[in-house]
């Protein structure tokens, strides 16, 4: 399970983000590319852009990213 107090500062404010246990693996980018994206110099993913809340799709294609994780990196319960 994420982490929310280890999430990168490059994530977007909001309910998703990725925190340090990211292995580069790319999974979440090939989910929802819109929203995340790779940070090749530091080896990690991060929340590039956060899903509209009134938005089932944003919502959906982020969860998708979210249980692709294969370390369970990405969170939903961020502020």
């Amino acid at each position: 399970m994420a982490d929310k107090t280890a999430k990168w500062a490059q994530n977007k404010p909001g309910k998703f983000y990725v925190d340090d246990q990211c292995i580069a693996c790319d999974a979440c980018v090939v989910e929802a590319s819109e929203f995340f994206e790779m940070n090749d110099e530091d080896g990690h993913a991060y929340v590039k852009k956060q899903p509209q809340e009134d938005n089932k799709e944003e919502q959906k294609q982020c969860m998708a990213a979210l249980e692709a994780c294969p370390v369970e990196a990405i969170g939903s319960d961020g502020e």
